[in-house]
């Protein structure tokens, strides 16, 4: 049904502003005077009835967010006084919708507008459907103010008869949005309108019944809760009744005297013992809804579940612990005979009676540190078998949480013991192996520090008493052994690593590759492909080859995945019937079957093609995360007529790197006229420094010789070798100092295919530690002065003019 509106003369009206607030017609509201734009409004149209008789008439538009809307609502001031509060105010009336039109002039302060009449015209009687409306709408509102308890609010709905006044009531509802009243009010339409409100008192009643139905479901389940803790403390003290008439206690006690019985059982130590029964003495008075109780039994469950008595027995065949290690390790030498040296030291106390000394055991904490996929992790399976005990592995890479080493107390929810106590109660004994995997990856922040709660842990005079904030009794890990990995030894704390002996893990020879890939990788990559043993098998060229040119690495993980592939490749080939089985793979198959090699030597390349075929390229040696690397170092001049000067030096270096080279072009400035070199375009022409591999970042003073070689070269026009690299720090004075990780660095100029390395005199005592086929295939010089880096390593002066050496610009 639709109401066609009437078409009223335009009315002049003052505009009395409503901030955020809606009245439609029907309503009567107070407006308080205080307000400038009411007062103003009331005083204008008081004005206008003076001159032209009648009541003084205000248009009420609603101010959303400080815009006016479309439609106001004429209203009547019916009264001016002062309200309950004292306050100035007028009750105003509101009689119908108009649309307002353009501004206008008026007496007084407020702004006057034209307006239209827009109040549709409802028919009369009402459609059935429209009657309907009305009786839906009474109803919904009858219900809702009876809950409100507004009985005689209900008596003036029900006599509301006009639908289009029956619509406008709604705007006294207080759930009613402002965005909602003002829809109302711009819904000319009668029917329409009261669709919307039977449509929205409709919604907050079916939201009132949710809330009272919540809110009944929770009550019930309060009532429930009291009752059943009524009635538990009426049972509790009938059960203390009966144990007080029997001299015992009752049938209630049947749960604790299970855990009295089993701690009794357990043969726990003497202070465990006595920790533990306190504990069920507790679980007896607890009554069964108090939290305390689950904490209790909880805790009791772990304590039994712990191994306190259980240990292996040590294998104490030396010869055949040094032969399990043998057959599971190629290389490794120094961690072989560091756990001989533990297990014959073990037998040897015992034999004698002096396996426990002073409460402690003979517990051992090694630290294994290598760049990744040399062995360490299972390097630890290995150590337990050769010793017989059980084997735990602890991953520590990116804990933060000093509770995941020392346990949680027993009051927080979901509370546990820690790693080292878990890892004791998985091994189920005492004394096993356990393996701290990636210790320098742990980490701290809010939560605490997980490196310093290791320090009692891998203390060997101090972890016989080690406690567990979980458990809160002592534990004694002095029989356990510790071993610890990590890559990058910086990483570890200084303390932590101060409880440990280190035993560093440089890297494998090719040799000990190819063993190693012979023996344990091929036919654990043989089983993975489905292939049988004698169906494939690689010469040992092929494999001498896959490590040396195909991967280069201190480890053996990429040769396992080029062993893979290889395989995977020849299995796929048979598949198709491309390849006849059995095969052997040798060095010629390689290429058409994984493609070229990617590290081909810098000997083994054309000397055009060489990295050092000009002036002012130097080949040194570094240690990295991964071991160790060879890095070239560029030097070049910049054109005189460019005007640049000092120095310039790019590849991510770090502060004694950069250091080390301004050391070198000083050393070159004072002393060229000895080195017989043109130092003169030192001064005159910009010198830059770069080292290849520009997103890595590099620090250290052991490049120094090697910055200054390659400044010598490019002056006196002389080539480096390509067989030589060289590692040391330079001082000032041209003395050669030494520096670290020395066998990384010669396993590393073997892999490369370097012949002839440069090292500083007072590292001469650690050849002792790089094995002795590494060091038959290099010819070492320990130098002390740079003038002897320069005698080996520039090649012979050739025939061109002193001026024709140095590149004009580089």
């Amino acid at each position: 049904m639709a109401s066609e509106p009437n078409a009223v003369t335009p009315l002049a009206l003052p505009v009395l502003p409503l901030d955020d607030e809606v009245v439609l017609p029907g309503m009567v509201v107070p407006l308080d005077l205080s307000d400038t734009d009411v007062r103003a409004a009331v005083e204008a149209a008081q004005a206008a009835a003076r001159e032209g008789g009648g009541k003084p008439e205000v248009l009420l538009v609603p101010r959303i967010d400080g815009t006016y809307t479309g439609t106001g609502v004429i209203g009547t001031v019916e009264q001016v006084g002062r309200l309950s509060d004292g306050d100035p105010g007028a009750l105003i009336r509101g009689r119908g919708r108009v649309r307002i039109g353009a501004g206008t002039s008026g007496p007084g302060a407020a702004l006057w507008v034209e307006g239209a009449r827009i109040d549709g015209v409802v028919p009369d009687p009402l459609p059935g459907a429209a009657a309907e409306l009305v009786k839906e709408y009474k109803a919904l509102a009858t219900s809702w103010l009876e809950k409100r308890g507004a009985w005689q609010v209900v008596d003036r709905v029900q006599q509301i008869e006009d639908i289009s006044a029956l619509a406008d009531n709604s705007g006294y509802s207080p759930f009613l949005t402002t965005d909602q009243k003002v829809q109302l009010l711009e819904t000319v339409d009668a029917v329409a309108r009261l669709k919307l409100a039977i449509q929205w008192l409709g919604e907050h009643l079916a939201e009132q019944d949710v809330a009272e139905s919540i809110a009944k479901d929770v009550q019930e389940g309060v009532d429930k809760q009291q009752r059943e803790f009524l009635l538990r403390r009426q049972l509790e003290a009938v059960r203390k009744e009966l144990a007080d008439l029997n001299g015992g206690p009752g049938s209630g006690a049947d749960e604790s005297d299970d855990y009295r019985a089993r701690v009794e059982a357990a043969g726990l130590p003497e202070h465990v013992r006595e920790a533990a029964l306190k504990e069920v003495d507790k679980l007896e008075r607890s009554s069964d809804q108090s939290p305390e109780g689950s904490w209790i039994r909880t805790w009791l469950d772990t304590v039994l579940e712990l191994p306190w008595t259980e240990r292996t027995e040590d294998a104490y065949d030396i010869r055949g612990a040094q032969e399990i290690l043998d057959a599971e390790h190629a290389g490794l030498q120094d961690v072989k005979e560091r756990i001989t040296e533990y297990l014959a030291v073990r037998k040897r106390r015992s034999d004698r009676g002096l396996g426990v000394v002073g409460g402690r055991r003979g517990g051992a904490v090694l630290a294994l540190v290598g760049p990744p996929g040399v062995g360490k992790t299972s390097l630890g399976e290995s150590v337990a078998h050769a010793m017989g005990r059980k084997f735990v592995r602890v991953a520590l890479g990116g804990v933060r949480d000093e509770a995941e080493i020392r346990g949680h107390r027993r009051t927080y929810v979901g509370a546990l013991p820690g790693r080292i106590v878990r890892a004791v109660k998985e091994a189920g004994s005492m004394n096993p192996v356990v393996l701290l995997d990636e210790i320098d990856k742990v980490g701290s922040d809010f939560r605490g520090d997980p490196a310093a709660a290791l320090l009692e842990v891998l203390d060997p005079a101090q972890n016989h008493t080690f406690r567990d904030h979980y458990l809160e009794v002592e534990l004694d890990l002095s029989d356990v052994v510790f071993l610890a990995t990590a890559n990058v030894l910086e990483a570890i704390p200084e303390a932590l690593l101060d409880r440990m002996e280190l035993v560093r893990l440089d890297g494998y020879t090719e040799d000990e590759k190819v063993v190693i890939a012979r023996d344990h990788l091929l036919p654990r990559q043989l089983e993975r492909a489905g292939l049988e043993k004698d169906e494939v098998t690689l010469d040992e060229s092929a494999l001498r080859k896959l490590a040396g040119e195909y991967t280069r690495e201190a480890g053996v993980r990429n040769l396992e995945r080029a062993v893979a592939r290889l395989l995977r490749k020849v299995a796929a080939q048979h598949e198709l019937g491309d390849r006849a089985l059995p095969f052997t793979v040798t060095e010629a198959d390689l290429r058409g079957l994984i493609g070229r090699p990617h590290h081909v030597p810098e000997s083994a390349q054309d000397p055009a093609e060489r990295r050092t075929a000009v002036p002012g390229v130097a080949t040194g040696l570094a240690v990295t995360g991964a071991g160790g690397d060879v890095l070239f170092v560029e030097a070049s001049l910049a054109d005189p007529e460019t005007g640049a000067s000092g120095l310039t030096l790019t590849g991510q270096l770090g502060d004694v790197m950069k250091e080390s080279a301004q050391i070198a072009l000083s050393f070159l400035r004072s002393h060229g006229a000895e080195l017989e070199l043109p130092v003169a375009d030192l001064k005159d022409r910009g010198a830059h420094i770069h080292f290849p591999a520009g997103a890595v970042p590099k620090d250290g003073p052991s490049a120094g010789i090697t910055m200054t070689t390659a400044l010598a070269s490019l002056l006196s026009g002389r080539l480096v070798r390509t067989d030589v690299a060289m590692t040391g720090e330079v001082s000032l004075t041209g003395r050669v100092l030494p520096i670290g990780g020395l066998k990384q660095k010669l396993l590393a100029a073997h892999r490369a295919g370097i012949t002839t390395v440069v090292i500083p005199k007072r590292n001469e005592a650690d050849l002792d530690d790089v094995p002795a086929e590494v060091l038959d295939a290099l010819d070492v010089h320990p130098v002390t002065d740079v003038r002897q880096v320069l005698e080996i390593a520039l090649a012979p002066a050739s025939a061109a003019r002193p001026e024709e050496r140095i590149p004009a610009a580089a």
